[in-house]
């Protein structure tokens, strides 16, 4: 069943519990990196000018439970403030009287901000009992956050039994991106992985090969690919004990007749350090004592050759050590090669993942793609063809 929209409700007079994401990097008290908040804003705003009243939760870091002054969702209510171009009440609690009281009061078009869920032990552990005493604060329950929708919790899964439940406009844009990455993409399409780690995105290849042309493989899952094909690698970051996993997603490739494109070359040093001397070399040329940290050049124009055939590209994963000049050279070369594809209308983008957003900051062209989605765990989830708890109880939940 497809799920219930927010946008094809009257909302006029209804009070919205919103299920947000506004977990934003504070410092000092100040929001230092608005993005997640001025996102959630723009949905936010047209629901507010049609006369909603929305109650918007959100979690903030791990507190286990417990009162932590450091994770308190104060800082973030003059942000949300800011973002919305009105105020927003903040209530100390987001059960209790204090909190129904302040739900109660708010006139259409009003918004208020609730403190952390995680303040409470239920909210975790998905307690029907703490569902309850969020469901007296609304009307209407709505999902805007797809990336905490990997988690059975309270507030994204028991509560959609309470209420009439329906999607946010951030969840929707959300699931229209990646399906259109993913599940029904224009072919060729073609995948990105980087990252440290195989063992790390073993299902999301064995799901990927499966779905797309093509996968371009980078960072250090590149050398363990490398390793298990015989290739020297010195002393690289590599996981040595995934040679058979290795082995069997090329055969999966294969039989999928997905191409597997890995480095042709690379780019090596003896010290991981800012600016170190580095050396290009062929695929079979890091010395022992080398450290394998971007692709090489003739790796960079492989992969934008591949990308400029293809009509979906969809990202995940840095393809060297980006954070460390010079060594994400590749990163930003490909980056710029998908971002300049998206513009001439050739190719729809999609880019996700913490270390992916970040890489294409750097690149300077994460506005040029398509859709660049904030989740981390969900998106990767999502990649590996799991069932997200928080969605699937949006199925399940009676229409708003």
């Amino acid at each position: 069943m497809p799920i219930t929209r927010i946008e094809d409700i009257n909302v006029k007079g209804r009070r919205l519990l919103i299920r947000a994401d506004l977990n934003a990097p504070v410092n000092n008290g100040k929001v230092t990196d608005a993005t997640r908040i001025t996102r959630f804003a723009e949905g936010l705003k047209p629901l507010l000018a049609k006369g909603a009243r929305a109650i918007v939760l959100s979690h903030f870091g791990r507190p286990k439970g417990k009162r932590v002054p450091e994770m308190s969702l104060a800082p973030i209510a003059p942000a949300l403030s800011a973002a919305l171009g009105q105020y927003v009440e903040f209530v100390n609690d987001c059960i209790g009287d204090a909190a129904v009281n302040a739900a109660a009061q708010l006139n259409d078009g009003q918004a208020m901000l609730c403190e952390n869920l995680r303040f409470h032990a239920g909210e975790t552990a998905n307690d029907p009992g703490f569902a309850r005493e969020l469901a007296q604060l609304g009307d209407i329950y709505v999902n805007d956050a797809f990336s905490a929708s990997h988690r059975a919790h309270a507030s994204t899964s028991a509560i959609t039994g309470l209420l009439p439940a329906c999607s946010g406009p951030l969840l929707d844009q959300e699931i229209k991106a990646l399906t259109s990455a993913l599940e029904t993409p224009k072919h060729p399409a073609v995948a990105l992985v980087g990252g440290a780690k195989v063992s790390s995105k073993i299902a999301v290849l064995k799901n990927l090969v499966n779905k797309l042309d093509a996968i371009i493989i980078g960072g250090g899952m590149a050398n363990t690919f490398m390793f298990a094909e015989g290739q020297p690698i010195g002393k690289s970051l590599c996981e040595r004990d995934q040679v058979e996993t290795v082995h069997e997603i090329r055969s999966l490739a294969r039989a999928a007749n997905c191409e597997l494109v890995l480095p042709v070359d690379i780019v090596y040093a003896f010290e991981f350090a800012e600016n170190v001397e580095n050396h290009v070399a062929e695929i079979d040329g890091c010395p022992p004592d080398g450290m394998i940290l971007d692709a090489g050049p003739k790796s960079i124009t492989r992969f934008n050759e591949v990308l400029a055939g293809a009509e979906t590209i969809l990202w995940n994963g840095p393809l060297g050590a980006f954070e460390i000049r010079p060594f994400g050279k590749a990163t930003k070369r490909v980056a710029e090669k998908a971002a300049e594809l998206t513009r001439s209308g050739q190719v729809i983008s999609v880019a996700g993942g913490g270390d992916t957003v970040a890489a294409l900051n750097m690149a300077g062209v994460a506005g040029d793609f398509t859709y660049v989605s904030g989740a981390g765990g969900a998106f990767l989830e999502w990649l590996e063809g799991k069932e997200l708890p928080g969605l699937a109880a949006l199925n399940r939940a009676k229409a708003a």
